[in-house]
């Protein structure tokens, strides 16, 4: 092994370590290690932001600005409606909405699929007392899984594609990934509706005991003259009120001393935590009542969820500071926290990744507070789009995809959908630009030079001589079936588009030191970067999904093993049976 080579393989284990301790933000990870690469001479100068310019960048950039237009449309506000009328089951309804993600996914990207379904889902499951923890996952899983399907479903189909037209001159075209990405997606989203059913009961009736589909939150409420939690010592709350204090304050000062000697007095302020249904019971009975809102209250009222986004602007900053609400008369009512670290009151909490706030103000407001602080709403919150405002977005899309599946270029097919939505007053490029998750598109475009030096350094032609020291490469599904073992293994704790870009050479040199066909070889690297189920922080979605449904880590690996082991076999089945 060379220096050069040497040097590119430490280069991407120290980015990939960094990128699976989220510590650091990626698009900074991203762009030092592009400059890594280029002090390490792995690249000239001149190809330092060739990735900027690389047509999977674009296509990526063009769909996150169709789905904004999509998102806004709301479309299946009237098929949810239809939907919840009939009364159906709970694995009706499990199965239906992932069906709905899955197939949004196959037109868009995963992250826009799962925000598009999920108010549909949670809606679906308050009218039919279906617990939250049974659908979010699935939906989750759901939009990872319809990224398998088709050439712009993920941008790791993307990036295997331009690798075999680099390769061989042609790449796949539109649905050629649907061939194994298709049985996979439904046979994975029938398991998972069925298994979370079993994995994630009914919630107990009991109104004080927590059930496993309660969603836990952080909130600061006042005892009132008349609450029955008066004379009670802090010890006892757990079992007598289903809530955990972690701070009692009297006046403007903390009550200390040990919590089976504290007493709750009238007019206390009480910091706790428990579930979100033992809270409304509480309040309900004015056992707790929160603070008036300091603007008083108004008709235009409302009360939203919203979710902490990995992009968003929140990230980090304590509930006391954060203006983007306050100024505009929002009150922050209520805290589910992804990984609790209750300090002090509730005003100095600190947000993370996944975390759900409850809002209560001007509903208006509330949408544009969420919109510049890049949060996703759980609930509706602006008013629904005309039937004809509705349709069009989705009928543009339709078009530039059945172009795309023509044999347009993808960046020139969606590139004119952008176009006409523009130019139809749908869609303001300028504000979308912004609203763009700007930290992926700079990772995918960084990490692309960074990858084809692991092809030009030879690197990949020495991994691949490794490799093939631990199975004989001379049968092509051998070879097949290491490379979706490695993809499989790493997407848990790599984005997709990094996992596809480090693969990709590799699966090319197997290909060819065995003298096969590099077709299956990519599929397989696409397939098992995106089957991406036994971690939350492998992908957005299930980091948004672990905050939203109140998951543990252990929960997604409980929920997710099963759904990976069966996927890679019917993957495996599936590209031996039709690309060998």
């Amino acid at each position: 092994m060379s220096l050069e080579q040497a040097s590119l393989l430490i280069l991407l284990l120290a980015m990939l370590i960094l990128f699976s301790l989220d510590r650091i933000r990626i698009e900074v990870v991203s762009i030092a290690g592009l400059l890594g690469g280029y002090a390490l001479g792995l690249y000239p100068a001149e190809q330092i932001f060739t990735g900027f310019a690389s047509p999977v960048v674009i296509t990526v950039v063009e769909i996150l600005l169709i789905v904004q237009v999509l998102a806004r449309a709301r479309l299946f506000d009237s098929l949810a409606a239809r939907f919840a009328a009939a009364r159906p089951s709970g694995f009706k309804v499990i199965s239906g909405t992932s069906a709905l993600a899955g197939f949004m996914s196959i037109f868009m990207n995963n992250i826009g699929a799962f925000a598009i379904t999920l108010p549909v889902a949670l809606r679906l499951g308050t009218v039919l007392t279906i617990p939250r923890r049974q659908l979010v996952m699935p939906v989750s899983f759901a939009a990872l899984l319809g990224g398998l399907v088709s050439l712009i479903g993920t941008p790791a189909n993307l990036l295997v594609s331009e690798a075999l037209a680099k390769a061989t001159g042609t790449g796949f075209h539109f649905f050629d990934f649907a061939y194994v990405g298709l049985p996979v997606a439904i046979a994975g989203i029938l398991l998972i509706a069925f298994r979370v059913q079993r994995l994630f009961p009914e919630p107990d009736e009991t109104p004080v005991k927590i059930s496993p589909a309660a969603r836990r939150i952080v909130v600061e409420r006042r005892i009132p003259d008349a609450s029955p939690l008066i004379g009670v010592r802090l010890s006892d709350c757990p079992v007598r009120f289903g809530i955990k204090p972690h701070a009692l304050i009297r006046g403007d000062s903390f009550v200390f001393g040990p919590v089976d000697q504290s007493m709750i007095e009238p007019g206390d302020v009480l910091l706790a935590e428990g579930a979100d249904t033992v809270f409304a019971g509480l309040a309900a009975t004015q056992a707790l009542i929160a603070d008036a809102h300091p603007h008083g209250l108004q008709a235009d009222f409302t009360r939203v969820e919203a979710v902490v986004m990995p992009e968003s602007t929140l990230v980090g900053s304590r509930v006391r500071s954060l203006e983007v609400f306050h100024h505009r008369g929002i009150a922050v009512t209520a805290l589910s926290m992804r990984t609790p670290r209750i300090e002090g009151r509730f005003l100095d909490l600190q947000l993370s990744i996944g975390d759900i706030l409850t809002l209560e103000g001007p509903r208006i407001a509330i949408g544009e507070a969420l919109e510049e602080s890049e949060c996703l709403p759980l609930a509706s919150t602006a008013p629904s789009e005309p039937a004809l405002l509705s349709w069009r977005p989705f009928a543009l899309f339709a078009c530039g995809v059945a172009a795309s599946a023509a044999g347009l270029r993808p960046d020139v097919a969606f590139a004119g959908v952008v176009l006409v939505l523009a130019l139809l007053n749908h869609l303001n490029i300028r504000q979308a630009m912004a609203d763009l998750n700007w930290p992926i598109i700079i990772m995918l475009a960084a990490m692309i030079p960074i990858g084809q030096a692991v092809a030009t350094t030879g690197a990949a032609e020495t991994i691949a001589g490794w490799l093939s020291l631990v199975v004989p490469i001379t049968h092509p599904l051998f070879g097949i079936a290491l490379i979706l073992f490695l993809a499989i293994a790493l997407t848990p704790f790599v984005n997709n588009a990094t996992v596809a870009i480090v693969l990709t050479p590799i699966a090319l040199e197997f290909a060819r030191a065995g003298r096969h066909a590099p077709d299956a070889y990519l599929i397989a690297v696409a397939a098992g970067a995106s089957l991406d189920f036994l971690t939350p922080f492998g992908h957005h979605n299930n980091t948004l999904a672990m905050g939203i449904g109140g998951y543990r880590f252990g929960d997604f690996l409980r929920a997710g093993w099963p759904l990976a082991v069966t996927s890679y076999g019917l993957a495996l089945l599936l590209t031996g049976l039709f690309w060998l």
